[in-house]
């Protein structure tokens, strides 16, 4: 079964890190890396490894080797807060000033980061047009045709031996693409919320994240589910 998605003439395909590859124009997108999560948590009372921002940039690494774009978009909350910059370890600065000096990086602006930080290298844009398609955070209302988002997190639940399994996942429906979460410390939406639903055609179609490759259904065989849990994909060694 083909994963790949139509949008606009423009053929975009799902990569199993979470990442999507639109080939054609060597461009790369991902979403909502939520740089530095943990330790806002952590600020707040809430103990958590420290590692996602760490583990994020080197899934993200990984893919940039593997596939080598030539222009990267972030589409939105790359920073999980304001100060996230500020709180980032100097080796984590350091491998993303190296990624955004290989390629044309775009920072789409989201509602965790109104304003990303310069200092990293990089544009700021907020919805950024290239070829038939739109590039923005938050997928606009109405029916908006060619337009890659983010911001939902989205994921899927499907029934699998009588036991449901939960993902993260693309959901596009012809017209738009959402993209799952990137960042290794999120949380996640059912594809089936009314916040989603809203935005999307009756019949939809999602591509799965499995453990070791994508899965795709169509909406009429997706469960629903409240709010989802968070994941936390992997831990780094411990810095000294």
């Amino acid at each position: 079964m083909s994963m790949i998605f139509q949008l606009q003439g423009a053929t975009l395909v799902p990569d199993l890190s979470g990442a999507l590859l639109w080939d054609d124009a060597r461009t790369l997108i991902v979403a909502d890396l939520h740089f530095e999560k943990s330790s806002s948590f952590a600020a707040k009372g809430q103990l958590l490894p420290p590692y996602d921002t760490a583990t994020t940039l080197q899934r993200l690494l990984a893919v940039i080797d593997r596939v080598r774009p030539a222009r990267v978009i972030c589409l939105g909350d790359s920073f999980h807060d304001t100060h996230a910059a500020d709180r980032l370890h100097p080796d984590d600065m350091a491998v993303l000033r190296s990624l955004t000096a290989r390629v044309d990086w775009l920072w789409v602006v989201g509602n965790h980061d109104p304003a990303p930080p310069d200092t990293f290298g990089g544009a700021v844009v907020h919805d950024f047009c290239l070829g038939p398609l739109t590039f923005r955070h938050i997928a606009a209302p109405g029916d908006v045709i060619g337009e890659i988002s983010g911001h939902f997190h989205p994921k899927a639940a499907v029934a699998t031996r009588g036991k449901p399994i939960t993902r993260a996942c693309f959901v596009g429906d012809g017209r738009r693409l959402i993209l799952p979460a990137f960042g290794a410390f999120t949380g996640g939406l059912n594809v089936r919320d009314p916040a989603i639903l809203a935005l999307l055609a009756p019949r939809f179609e999602v591509v799965m994240l499995g453990q070791t490759k994508l899965h795709r259904f169509g909406s009429h065989q997706l469960k629903s589910q409240a709010v989802l849990t968070s994941d936390f994909y992997g831990a780094g060694k411990r810095r000294g």
